[in-house]
């Protein structure tokens, strides 16, 4: 699966979040805040949720010097920084979201002005708020300077609402990628399904059937053919797309719903357009995504600072690299 390059030495992580200190409180009573409990527990507060423990001032989400410590050793040379998860705050009243997104992207700006060799910065959209979020794209990108648009995959509306299409080609005109990365099902509320509350399942199932639904919706609700520019990259290799290919295929063909770019040409070559961040477990789930999307759609990503953050990286996160500059528009440039 490895491809060549100029660069087989480099790596770039476009799997990467950040705590920021300037956002926290930002978003109205939403928070987000860290807390210390009456045990003495730190804990990370984002509306009615509560992520117990979590004191992000003590790892590399909130310090820099940690974090470039920690690049360092597992031999990533340049990072996309991105907005933790936890606060994409799609669900919110829109003033919130647009004061905690502007509070957000600038701090973004500020420490990839500071470290221009090592960061790159996607924005976050106040996305309940479509005029909204086409003027702050617009200043992230523009004035800010930053590489890349970070939102997550439930909103107000499907990811595949006409009301989504002047974002999606205000984003393509900016000529940046768009990441889509899950949230805690459910946001601030908690989960949608409270089954999901045991055992860690957000994580575990939410975050994989939120990234499929984000796919489905992608290539069958016609975002992709509507906009060929846009540039859209899926976390976590797209949830478990790879795996339910065979259903997609299958019902694509059988059912009225499919778009005549699938009836077409088949659920895999529309599917292809979109790229994937490689961050995946295990050999198998990794080998099924290159084996259906091909290596030249894939992107190395760490999520770093997680507990699946791999220890170094390695022969094929270097062989991605030509993928990255790609995608990051970087092509021609050093790193």
């Amino acid at each position: 699966y490895f491809v060549s390059s100029d660069e087989s030495n480099k790596v770039i992580d476009l799997h990467a979040h950040i705590v920021f200190q300037e956002t926290m409180n930002r978003a109205g009573s939403f928070g987000p805040e860290v807390c210390t409990d009456n045990d003495g527990i730190v804990f990370f507060r984002f509306g009615g949720y509560q992520m117990k423990p979590m004191d992000y001032s003590k790892t590399i989400f909130m310090d820099v010097a940690m974090r470039l410590e920690e690049m360092h050793r597992h031999g990533i040379d340049l990072q996309l920084l991105s907005p933790n998860p936890l606060t994409f705050f799609h669900h919110i009243p829109a003033q919130d979201a647009i004061n905690f997104c502007a509070a957000q992207n600038d701090a973004m700006a500020n420490i990839v002005l500071k470290h221009p060799n090592k960061f790159l910065g996607a924005a976050a959209l106040p996305i309940q708020d479509i005029d909204a979020s086409v003027k702050e794209a617009e200043r992230a990108v523009k004035l800010l300077g930053l590489s890349a648009i970070y939102i997550g995959t439930n909103f107000p509306f499907d990811i595949d609402d006409p009301c989504l299409d002047p974002l999606y080609s205000a984003i393509a005109e900016l000529n940046v990628p768009l990441f889509m990365h899950p949230a805690s099902s459910g946001g601030p509320g908690g989960p949608d399904d409270s089954r999901l509350a045991r055992f860690d399942m957000t994580l575990i199932l939410g975050y994989a059937y939120e990234e499929t639904v984000a796919v489905a919706q992608l290539v069958l609700g016609g975002v992709i053919d509507r906009h060929p520019n846009l540039d859209i990259c899926i976390s976590h290799g797209g949830g478990v797309a790879s795996y339910l290919f065979p259903r997609f295929e299958g019902w694509s063909t059988l059912r009225d719903w499919a778009p005549d770019s699938v009836k077409e040409h088949g659920f895999a070559h529309v599917l292809k357009q979109l790229w994937f961040d490689s961050h995946v477990p295990g050999t198998l789930h990794k080998k099924m995504l290159l084996d259906l999307v091909g290596i030249d759609r894939c992107v190395y990503g760490t999520n770093f600072g997680g507990w699946d953050t791999p220890k170094k990286a390695d022969a094929f996160a270097k062989s991605l690299t030509p993928n990255a500059k790609k995608l990051m528009r970087l092509e021609g440039q050093e790193i």
